[in-house]
């Protein structure tokens, strides 16, 4: 399913660069491939230094696998060029749209759960898997509107997905509390239902709060700790699961790395809580 280790991992932020060292509650990080595309300069000079030491969760955040529209083909090339220099031991992207004709709209938007996006979906996934000669992950997206032509739900969409294109899963649990939320239904019975056999990696994000006359809506901010509900779904998660490759997502208002390294090792305590006890003592990689 996925090469990384079985242990937390943080998003690289070039500002944190000098305090990163062997840590054995840290296995790996993950990269925004759209920030690697040139060709060199200090990006790829510490990029390259980090691969040496760290396994390393390429995420992509450009390819509107759910546009109707063609990918583009001058992006899925500049990918593999950076998935070929090096080597990462996994590549995600999103359950969403983020482009029309040729503008891009800098947002990852949602679809319709319908046939014909299935088809869409399912047709751009296995054109990304060829493009790049391996198998991808797909997260479960944040949403705040439902479409009323959707006849499919999230987790059998996924799950379908999954099975027609041999793909593999990324389950957000900061993003199912926050739909959740925001379409006042059960993320327990969300979970209940998902296709846990084809998680490869789980993310972790902090999210903020808007207080409405209706009640609360969730943004998926990216730019705050881990919520206490959050955990305790990650916690109940690892209990069916056992332990997976787990990223703790800080891209905003991002603080000093210790701050960072806090949340990577309380994700580090769930997972050591649910692994067999030969695998509960880790080395850095």
């Amino acid at each position: 399913m996925t090469q990384l280790p079985a242990r937390p991992g943080l998003g690289f932020k070039p500002e944190h660069f000098s305090q990163i060292k062997c840590d054995p509650d840290l296995g790996f990080f993950e990269i925004h491939a759209e920030n690697y595309m040139g060709a060199g300069g200090a990006p790829h000079v510490m990029l390259a230094a980090l691969r040496a030491d760290f396994a390393i969760s390429l995420h992509g955040v450009g390819l509107s696998i759910g546009g109707p529209g063609r990918l583009d083909a001058a992006h899925l090339t500049r990918l593999r060029a950076l998935i070929d220099r090096y080597q990462p031991e996994s590549f995600s992207e999103h359950l969403a749209w983020s482009s029309h004709g040729e503008a891009y709209l800098n947002d990852l938007l949602p679809l319709p759960y319908t046939d014909e996006t299935l088809r869409i979906v399912c047709d751009h996934v296995d054109e990304v898997q060829e493009a790049l000669g391996r198998r991808m992950l797909l997260e479960n997206p944040s949403t705040y509107v439902l479409f009323e032509t959707s006849t499919i739900p999230e987790t059998e969409f996924l799950r379908a997905v999954a099975q027609r294109t041999g793909c593999g899963l990324l389950l957000d649990v900061n993003n199912v509390f926050v739909s959740a939320t925001n379409h006042r239904t059960d993320a327990r019975a969300y979970l209940a239902d998902f296709p846990f056999d084809r998680v490869g990696e789980i993310h972790l994000g902090g999210h903020a709060v808007e207080e409405l006359p209706s009640g609360p809506l969730l943004i998926d901010s990216h730019g705050a700790p881990v919520a206490d509900p959050v955990w305790t779904l990650f916690d109940e998660v690892i209990a069916r699961t056992g332990p997976l490759p787990s990223l703790i997502e800080w891209d905003n208002d991002v603080p000093d790395y210790p701050v960072l390294l806090g949340e990577a090792r309380r994700a580090a305590h769930i997972l050591r809580a649910h692994a067999p006890q030969a695998e509960r003592t880790h080395v850095c990689a």
